[in-house]
């Protein structure tokens, strides 16, 4: 086995939608990324025929991706047949700032899931995103 000490690195985490631009433009707005140069949205009147797009940071590091689909069944966490399979997790420093970040979620068009803002070991929030993938955002 030949491993010299190289590994891979995580570039960024891909998303499945059926409206991948929708989906970019709630983590664009929640996560305040960038779209990678050429995924910004069409010009008005333009056509948006893309099935792929990356956000960046504003320093150009990858963070998501998002892949066109067909369909998508709705992630039923925490009960149900369709597992989540993944999530994200979101930290905020305060609960004073996760109740302002809760509010902007739902302005987004994210829904809750679960709330456990009064747990005193870990407050938190569990979202769907408008495509159904369920994220946390928690105090850290």
């Amino acid at each position: 086995m030949v491993d010299g000490g190289s590994r891979p690195r995580l570039c960024q985490v891909v998303l499945d939608a059926t409206d991948v631009r929708g989906l970019a433009e709630f983590y664009r707005s929640l996560l305040g990324l960038v779209y990678r140069p050429g995924d910004e949205p069409p010009e008005a009147g333009q056509a948006d025929a893309t099935d792929w797009l990356v956000l960046r940071t504003p320093d150009g590091t990858p963070q998501l991706a998002f892949q066109q689909v067909d369909e998508l069944p709705e992630a039923t966490w925490p009960e149900g047949p369709v597992p989540q399979q993944l999530h994200l997790d979101l930290t905020v420093t305060s609960v004073a700032d996760l109740r302002v970040q809760h509010e902007r979620v739902l302005r987004l068009g994210g829904r809750l899931l679960r709330d456990r803002i009064d747990d005193p070991a870990e407050p938190l929030r569990v979202y769907a995103d408008p495509a159904g993938h369920p994220f946390c955002v928690f105090v850290g």
